[in-house]
């Protein structure tokens, strides 16, 4: 089993090498017996089986790919002259394949330049064109986009490969791209990377209209459009967006892998992509991460499951399965899905009994490495049991960490709905300013507190935060903080620290929001203001305190990262905030961390706003 592991990381080439060579590994070919004579290893093998095995390695060879890659260089390319060093190397590349500009910024004139020099290469295939505009304006990247895909049309190109991930350029930089799109230049297109591109529902729209005419047009010519690869993540697509592209995806057939996480798609949408992926008969891999399927999506894209045998890898991760959802893709692939690699299906809100549902279901799958039910509702006598069940199976070890399991709360769940049941049998609230009267209790109100003498000094606040201290400040609460931070919000880091303090103590509570936001406001506002202000250093100074930037200093991170992320998602939303920070945080809130991943709702929704941007 271990060394089955080891070949599944072997590049494809070589494994189709050795099924080609398996015949002669258990013929007598290599037979090395004790009977052979002394010297002799080579007198069991016939000259004609020799020969055949050369052939093999002769067919089996790797492609080289020759690329032109500026990948990182950082460079600001705004006039044609800035370009040169880019035109240049396309210009005295004989046989260029392959072109990557990730990691730099490209102006209109210098985009200009360089699709000229595309003009003369027909053998281009690949167009890496990914995180090429960081600030830039929105209105800057469709006329870059459109020169550059109409270079690649005069040259008679044929892409096999488009990635424009990373660029925000929402809805407009997908209408740029529809010529290209629509022309024979993709006939030949087999992988399409659009993520994080902020697409939202009319980028979703007019993608799916341009592949549908694509395929209609080179299907008229015989060569039909065979798209392989469709990663378009973070991009807001919600429902109206992805039922748009299940139209195309429905059309194509001929799809391998899928990556569309954290789209907002409820279960109409995934109830739609299902119909899709199940017209897919060759689908492998299968990413919905952080999308909303709920039960309703479930059961649609279980009974899809069936016509997808070939999938390898399965990501339903954090789609509010819920173990009705659960009990459904169990079920599903219980029988089919042979070939399945990874399974996973964290942060569902899954029971323990689904959980072994699941369990039970793989049993038999010989190739799976992975199954993750990390974050779920299994509790410790769940843990234990579905252990048990997948060491029954001799399948234990592809269990993953389940470290951040939330406990088997059932009993608090029943709590809780007996909580509200009482709150409504309670009766009215008198309308009193000093007391609120409930049935036979009575108590003392959050905002009239003040009347009994509970109240705090802005310095108090700061150096032991908490929820009263804060709503004791009274209603100048946000000038108050001003005033005690002072010249400190000068500096970058203090400006940091006296809005992590102001997170720390955030909850859903409206009243404490409310008194949060303005607190922030005013910090941020009186600290963007002075002459020394640095923004980009305010922003690393939050990230190092969040604990998603390194710091050279000891800086102890907050512990829980829920409050921080309440403040700034009403932070982004703000005239004062400097837009040209939206893809540094971007880029921070979409690494893998554990302590985002215990807060993706919020998550989520920040990037929705950062990406409107």
């Amino acid at each position: 089993r271990n060394f089955e592991i080891v070949l599944k990381s072997w590049p494809p080439y070589f494994l189709d090498f050795l099924s080609r060579l398996e015949p002669f590994l258990q013929s007598s070919v290599f037979d090395l017996s004790p009977d052979l004579p002394p010297g002799d290893t080579h007198s069991t093998m016939a000259e004609p089986e020799v020969s055949e095995v050369v052939d093999l390695l002769a067919k089996t060879k790797v492609e080289q790919l020759n690329e032109v890659s500026f990948k990182g260089k950082g460079l600001k390319l705004d006039k044609a002259e800035d370009a040169a060093e880019i035109v240049k190397a396309v210009e005295e590349a004989k046989d260029l394949q392959a072109l990557r500009l990730e990691g730099n910024t490209v102006g209109v004139e210098a985009a200009k330049a360089i699709a000229k020099a595309l003009e003369k290469h027909p053998e281009f295939e690949r167009a890496l064109w990914s995180d090429m505009f960081t600030g830039r304006l929105r209105s800057e990247i469709p006329p870059s986009l459109e020169s550059l895909g109409a270079a690649v049309i005069t040259a008679n190109a044929h892409l096999v490969e488009i990635d424009l991930s990373d660029n925000a350029f929402g809805p407009d930089g997908v209408k740029a791209c529809h010529g290209l799109l629509t022309s024979k230049a993709v006939y030949s297109l087999e992988v399409l990377k659009l993520n994080n591109n902020g697409l939202g529902i009319g980028g979703g729209q007019i993608l799916s209209e341009a592949l549908i005419k694509c395929h209609t047009t080179s299907s008229a010519e015989g060569k039909p459009l065979a798209l392989k690869v469709f990663i378009s993540g973070r991009n807001r697509l919600e429902n109206p967006g992805a039922k748009a592209l299940s139209k195309a995806f429905k059309t194509i057939g001929t799809l391998e892998e899928v990556s569309m996480p954290q789209n907002g798609i409820q279960h109409e949408g995934i109830t739609a992509l299902s119909e899709a992926f199940a017209e897919n008969k060759n689908l492998r891999v299968l990413n919905l991460n952080d999308n909303i399927f709920t039960e309703k999506g479930a059961e649609s894209m279980a009974k899809a499951l069936p016509n997808m045998s070939n999938l390898e890898v399965i990501n339903f991760g954090d789609c509010l399965l819920r173990s009705g959802g659960a009990e459904a893709i169990a079920k599903a692939i219980s029988s089919n899905q042979h070939n399945l690699r990874e399974l996973i299906l964290s942060y569902n809100e899954i029971r323990k009994d689904a959980a072994i549902s699941v369990a039970e279901a793989v049993e038999g799958k010989q190739h799976l490495m992975k199954l993750d039910l990390n974050g779920n509702q299994l509790g410790e006598e769940g843990i234990e049991e579905l252990s048990g069940t997948l060491e029954a199976f001799d399948m234990v070890d592809v269990l993953g960490s389940l470290s951040d399991d939330e406990g088997d709360d059932a009993d608090d769940d029943d709590d809780d709905e007996e909580d509200i049941e009482e709150e409504e049998e309670e009766g009215e609230t008198v309308d009193d300013p000093e007391l609120q009267v409930r049935g036979t209790a009575i108590t003392p109100t959050r905002e009239n507190q003040s009347p009994l003498k509970v109240s705090y000094s802005a310095r108090q606040f700061l150096d032991s935060p908490s929820t009263d201290r804060l709503l004791g400040l009274g209603k100048d609460r946000a000038q108050l903080l001003v005033e005690e931070l002072g010249d400190s919000l000068n500096d970058a880091d203090s400006t940091a620290r006296g809005l992590m303090k102001v997170a720390s103590v955030v909850t859903e509570e409206a009243a404490v929001k409310s008194a949060a936001f303005q607190c922030a406001d005013a910090i941020l506002t009186r600290s963007l203001q002075s002459e020394q202000s640095q923004p980009i250093l305010i922003a690393n100074s939050l990230l190092v305190h969040m604990g998603l930037l390194k710091s050279e200093e000891k800086v102890q991170p907050i512990g829980d990262l829920r409050g921080p992320l309440i403040l700034l998602q009403h932070i982004f939303q703000q005239v004062y905030f400097p837009r040209s920070l939206a893809q540094l945080f971007i880029a921070f809130l979409t690494r893998p961390n554990s302590q985002l991943e215990r807060h993706a709702n919020i998550q989520h929704q920040i990037l929705q706003t950062l990406h409107r941007m």
